[in-house]
């Protein structure tokens, strides 16, 4: 391999670093001061970057705070363009979530934690809605590609989609309120099955 064609890969690397450092740089000042006491300035800082830097990166804290999620939503997002071309919409977004869910294994405390937080600030659930919204259009997206002609103006994708990601989006918030004697996945499990009927 040449110079010229592994720079390009040292540099997307080094991108990919800093924004990691910015996105944990976020959380443990969150953490730490409340979110509604966290600067851009102080974010760069504990970073050790300028602020400048930061812009280059993320539009505000909020998006430095969500970027661990952003990632985790692309992922999934990943695993749900590879389910089966035969298999219905609704199955093909259960087995994502099935296989997303199992390869993340236990949520970690950290996330946790993250997660709480922003049920406490309204400020970051609505950064956190922004977040979801992107999803819900790139899985809308490939719920269209299944339904083909049956769906001419992309309104059964939609709802499928808005569907989904409220089913996971309740299924969390039951788990951190009330953390019954199951894992997580056991009630979005549960949970996807019943709103499925809908879509059968």
């Amino acid at each position: 391999m040449t110079e010229t064609t592994s720079e390009p890969g040292l540099r997307e690397r080094k991108k990919a670093a800093t924004r990691q450092a910015l996105h944990e740089a976020s959380l443990r000042l969150a953490f730490e001061h409340g979110p509604e006491n966290v600067t851009v300035e102080a974010i760069a800082d504990e970073a050790g970057v300028s602020r400048r830097t930061f812009s280059n990166y993320f539009a505000n804290k909020e998006e430095a705070l969500f970027y661990g999620d952003l990632q985790r939503m692309r992922l999934l997002a990943g695993m749900i363009h590879e389910q089966p071309a035969g298999s219905s919409p609704w199955q093909a977004l259960t087995a994502a979530a099935e296989g997303f869910y199992r390869e993340l294994g236990d949520l970690d405390p950290e996330w946790i934690a993250r997660s709480r937080m922003v049920r406490r600030h309204p400020s970051l659930a609505a950064a956190q809605v922004q977040t979801f919204a992107a999803l819900e259009r790139e899985i809308s997206a490939e719920v269209a590609l299944r339904l083909g002609a049956e769906d001419p103006l992309g309104v059964r994708a939609t709802l499928i989609a808005a569907t989904f990601l409220a089913v996971l989006r309740v299924s969390l918030n039951v788990w951190l309120e009330r953390r019954p004697d199951v894992n997580f996945w056991d009630i979005a499990r549960d949970s996807l099955a019943d709103a499925g009927r809908g879509f059968a």
